[in-house]
């Protein structure tokens, strides 16, 4: 973890209250896809915190939903502002477990993280499937970007207005070498039983200070609970523990 600073290069909007923030300054705290950053807004006693798209050079780019008063204010941010960042935080995606046909899975704005992971698989020569899901067509993001980065893309719609008609597990790949999530815990937990092959989890949760301290975010597994913030948001598919 690094306390330092970011400065707006752009903040766009891709989607309805879907934002694209690119940020220059050090990235070299980003050292697994998956991580997330923790961003103080002025006027706003909490940080916020937001999951790493891509960091490239010194340049570091969020992609956010606008939910409340923080997000709201994030996505007001001009070029030139600079902010105060915890970088690096969290525990990441394990490339070395992928196999030869790994799949990301990627639902809302569980999507952003699938995209550094994507281009680092592809680094290593793997070839990934994505599988996107979103409710519907006005909603959809990064569809080219992944295509871009050499990703076979698969796409549902709630409302079947993009791609397939279906949530996200109408469109998995058959037989994955090893799977890669992240979305809300519905999602996760149709993911979970969807697919038989070994995977990789990345939970959503409301943090407090998104460095472990609070314990204000937690996640139950079979050596006990784990914070989000700090063993996750990435963890095992082998050890979670689905609440009843």
């Amino acid at each position: 973890m690094l306390n330092t600073t970011y400065t707006v290069l752009s903040n766009e909007c891709l989607a309805p209250d879907i934002f694209r923030m690119r940020l220059r300054g050090d990235t070299s705290p980003i050292t697994a896809p998956g991580q997330f950053v923790n961003l103080r807004i002025d006027g706003l006693y909490l940080r916020r915190p937001i999951s790493v798209c891509d960091a490239e050079g010194d340049v570091l780019t969020l992609i956010y939903k606008v939910v409340g008063a923080g997000t709201g204010k994030l996505s007001e941010l001009r070029k030139g502002v600079v902010l105060d960042a915890l970088s690096g935080l969290g525990n990441g995606f394990d490339i070395t477990s992928s196999g030869r046909r790994p799949c990301l899975i990627g639902g809302g704005v569980g999507v952003p993280p699938m995209f550094l992971l994507a281009k680092r698989l592809i680094e290593a020569g793997q070839t990934p499937t994505i599988a996107l899901g979103f409710n519907t067509a006005s909603e959809v993001f990064y569809v080219q970007e992944f295509l871009d980065v050499g990703c076979e893309v698969r796409l549902a719609t709630a409302d079947g207005s993009a791609g397939e008609r279906g949530f996200v597990t109408a469109v998995l790949p058959e037989a994955p070498s090893h799977y890669f999530a992240c979305g809300p815990e519905p999602m996760l937990r149709a993911v979970y039983h969807a697919l038989r092959c070994s995977g990789q989890l990345s939970f959503e949760a409301r943090m407090g200070c998104g460095f472990g301290a609070c314990m204000g975010c937690t996640c139950r597994t079979i050596t006990g609970y784990k914070r989000i913030c700090r063993e996750g948001p990435v963890l095992r598919k082998e050890e979670i523990l689905w609440e009843a």
